[in-house]
């Protein structure tokens, strides 16, 4: 997948970089004894670079008895500078990937046919994080290097770690008793001792 930084489909949209994608969401028939509380499984295959081609509306790519793979053009992933930590977790992670938020279209239930319909794309664990905190359905999918190496030029360039505190040693902390207020200690000998 061909990624530019400074191509038409980021000046487009806004100043923020960005890409259209497209994402292929596969529905398969599920065998064995799930298959009796769900006939019909959904998840995301691929996120593939959006093309004028494709339109705007959802479209079937292939139709069996067994699978449906189904064409969601038209989605925008862009990078924001203040969310660059979370593209460096995504970055640090033993495989960088898409993050794909999806939800099953009420708009078109029916007998036959109930679309998942990816709603937002994103390379950030924050976001993917925030989503599943929501109960959303989000899978992952594997970014291609060169996805991985546009995202690793934004996130070297705006990522900045906090710096490490030092910790003040605990010899040095005030003494508190367990309701806060200040409390000592003696080294003297109290009354009664011999």
């Amino acid at each position: 997948m061909g990624v530019s930084t400074n191509g038409p489909e980021e000046v487009a949209h806004s100043a923020r970089p960005g890409l259209d994608v497209a994402v292929v969401m596969r529905r398969r028939a599920v065998s064995g004894p799930l298959s009796r509380w769900q006939a019909w499984q959904w998840t995301p295959v691929d996120v593939v670079p959006n093309e004028v081609a494709f339109g705007r509306a959802a479209r079937p790519l292939l139709q069996s008895s067994d699978e449906q793979r189904w064409l969601f053009p038209h989605l925008r992933v862009e990078l924001f500078r203040d969310d660059a930590e979370g593209y460096h977790l995504n970055l640090v992670s033993p495989a960088p990937c898409w993050f794909v938020l999806w939800r099953l279209d009420e708009e078109s239930a029916s007998d036959t046919l109930q679309l998942a319909r990816p709603v937002a794309v994103s390379l950030s664990y924050h976001d993917a994080g925030r989503w599943l905190d929501a109960q959303e359905s989000v899978d992952q999918l594997p970014a291609d290097p060169d996805v991985v190496e546009w995202l690793q030029a934004f996130a070297s360039q705006h990522y900045q770690p906090e710096p490490r505190r030092r910790r003040r040693p605990q010899s040095f902390q005030a003494l508190t008793d367990r309701f806060g207020k200040p409390a000592s200690v003696s080294t003297s000998k109290t009354r009664g001792e011999p």
